[in-house]
Parts: C-alpha cells; sequence; structure tokens
C-alpha cells in the first residue's frame, strides 16, 4: 500500500470485508496495526452479506483516499458490484488477491493458490503416507509472491504502475 499510496497523499485507508469471515478480519486487524504506525487513519466498513456490500463500499468511498480489501469470499464473489462503486466514485482499491484486483483493484501483492494446494498436497502425503503427527506438523507455506497491478484501472484512474509491480492479463474473463 504504502509504495502506491503514501500516507502524505492518501492519509484516510478504508478496509472492507464481510463480519462472517474470521480470516477477514483478522487480515483487518493485522493490517489495521500495521497502517496506524505508518501514519495512516484506518476505519473498517463492515458488511455483513452481499446485499449490503454497495451501500457499505459507498461508504467506504466516501470517507476514505484508498480502499483495501482482504483475502474476502464474499467481497470476491461480489467484485462487480464493488467494482462499480469504487470506479464510479475514483477511488482505488488495493486487493488481498489477484481475483479481487481483476475486479476492481489497482494492485496487489499475491499468493499462487496452485502453490498453496501443493503444498497442501504435500503436508496431507507426509501425515497419510509417513504417519506423520498433525499435531507435530510444521505450517508449511505456499512460496513467493507476485506483485501486481491491473493497467485497465490504472489507466482509468490516471495512476503510473509502481516500478517492481507485473501487469495481469485483463483481455478474457476466468
Amino acid at each position: 500500500l504504502e509504495e502506491w499510496f503514501p500516507a502524505s497523499d492518501y492519509a484516510k485507508v478504508g478496509i472492507i470485508y464481510c463480519a462472517a469471515e474470521a480470516n477477514s478480519k483478522y487480515q483487518a486487524d493485522v493490517i489495521t496495526d500495521y497502517l496506524t504506525e505508518k501514519g495512516y487513519t484506518v476505519n473498517s466498513y463492515i458488511f455483513s452479506d452481499s446485499n449490503d456490500v454497495a451501500s457499505v463500499t459507498t461508504s467506504a468511498c466516501q470517507e476514505s483516499d484508498v480502499i483495501y480489501i482482504p483475502t474476502d469470499n464474499t467481497a470476491a464473489s461480489c467484485v462487480e458490484t464493488i467494482g462499480n462503486v469504487v470506479l464510479e466514485n475514483k477511488t482505488p482499491v488495493v486487493a488481498g488477491e489477484e481475483g479481487i484486483l481483476k475486479g476492481c483493484g489497482v494492485c496487489t501483492i499475491t499468493i499462487s493458490y496452485y502453490d498453496m494446494g501443493y503444498q497442501a498436497g504435500k503436508m496431507a502425503a507426509d501425515i497419510l503416507t509417513n504417519g506423520t503427527d498433525p499435531s507435530t506438523t510444521q505450517i508449511g507455506t505456499a512460496g513467493d509472491v507476485t506483485k501486481e497491478y491491473n493497467p485497465d484501472i490504472c489507466e482509468e484512474l490516471g495512476l503510473t504502475p509502481v516500478e517492481g509491480y507485473e501487469a495481469i492479463d485483463t483481455s478474457s474473463e476466468d
């Protein structure tokens, strides 16, 4: 977030996520602490289901300079609605993962879901074939992250991509 949106120019960060997803609340709490230490003012905008997304996103846009959306399944399923609101309001979104980036985001630092699944498979195989005790198994990681940006949304918002980020292909839907 800091590379693209320095606190001196984008002081107010809104975080949008679904209250039903504990993983999203955890991410929001972690990023709130981090960004507050960096000089940003951070507010969370929480929706309870897909019916609230448009109104919550509108509030976030009106009160924020930039929005962060963590890896949130409900937000990902409502990315078109979120995208319509943020683009109408010219509010940039930092996405927690590539799917949200494709739909409404400017940039992300993302993981590979393939790599994560592969790592989980290796861990499961170790438990099932080698008898490793799951309670003593180390937490696995998915490997490297990728810095990406959405060239279409950058162009629409008049933002210059930050060096070191790769443009995603927005020419076709998945």
